[in-house]
């Protein structure tokens, strides 16, 4: 499995705080804060979405590194990604993000 396919099966390398991130884009950060604030409906500054992937070393958005309770679990059972759980198809946590994208348990299970 790719490093970059996060604990949820979103692909890091497709995220734009991620791609900002890496190529210290600070236009796409401000941009990306503006849609992100919009979607979710609480302000989220530029400062906020520096990120160098979910299970990477290093920085991560203030969302995934304190807030994610997907992370969280899967890092405390110690799985590589919710991919590697039994309690995949029936986890109300990941599978929430999962119906929003399919394509996610495909990189879950790849």
């Amino acid at each position: 499995m790719k490093k970059l396919i996060a604990y949820c099966g979103l692909d890091c390398e497709k995220c734009d705080a991620f791609i900002a991130t890496k190529n210290n884009d600070k236009e796409l950060l401000e941009k990306t804060a503006a849609l992100w604030s919009k979607l979710n409906g609480t302000e989220i500054s530029p400062e906020q979405l520096y990120c160098e992937g979910c299970r990477m070393d290093g920085i991560k958005t203030t969302f995934c590194d304190n807030l994610c309770g997907v992370r969280k679990c899967a890092s405390a059972k110690g799985f590589e990604t919710c991919g590697a759980c039994a309690e995949l198809e029936k986890c109300p946590t990941v599978g929430e993000i999962i119906s929003n994208n399919p394509d996610l348990k495909k990189n879950l299970l790849a």
